[in-house]
């Protein structure tokens, strides 16, 4: 699975959020400083996800955006639904080479197999909450590979 930069950034700008005590809020240029991105960009991420109903805005001195309902009752797979724009129904005809169409569209033995990938994946995802991402590296890392009863690999990259 591919994470586009997208997804990566929108979800980082919940989880600053997630993050926020009651009553707080961050503002457009502070979501932009704390991940690194233009502001521009992290504006198009907010209107998306303020659009997918996860983010409110307020405006005024105090105001700024905060998550629209609380991190637990928020799920990783409709949040990648709203960030993600390639659709699976769109995979065939992304890859048709120089014709207008794949010459494998009639009868194609890899698109069950990619559907099949998108659904496992979607199935994790809506397993997964975004208070469930908040913590350290470790802590998560412990968590995902317990809840999905995972054995944990070590990647070793190097120096």
């Amino acid at each position: 699975m591919k994470i586009s930069a997208q997804e990566e950034y929108g979800l980082r700008c919940l989880l600053q959020l997630a993050s926020l005590g009651e009553d707080e809020t961050l503002t457009l240029g502070d979501i932009a400083k704390k991940e690194g991105i233009s502001q521009a960009n992290a504006g198009k991420l907010m209107w998306l996800l303020n659009k997918g109903g996860f983010v409110k805005a307020t405006r005024g001195t105090k105001g700024g955006y905060s998550l629209s309902r609380p991190s637990k009752e928020i799920y990783l797979s409709e949040v990648i639904k709203v960030l993600d724009d390639d659709e699976i129904e769109g995979h065939c005809e992304s890859y048709t080479g120089v014709l207008d169409s794949c010459v494998h569209k009639g009868d194609c033995g890899i698109r069950p197999v990619i559907i099949g990938l998108h659904e496992i994946v979607q199935n994790a995802l809506s397993d997964i909450t975004l208070a469930q991402l908040l913590g350290t590296e470790k802590k998560v890392d412990e968590r995902f590979h317990r809840i999905h009863g995972l054995k944990q690999v070590s990647v070793n990259i190097g120096k």
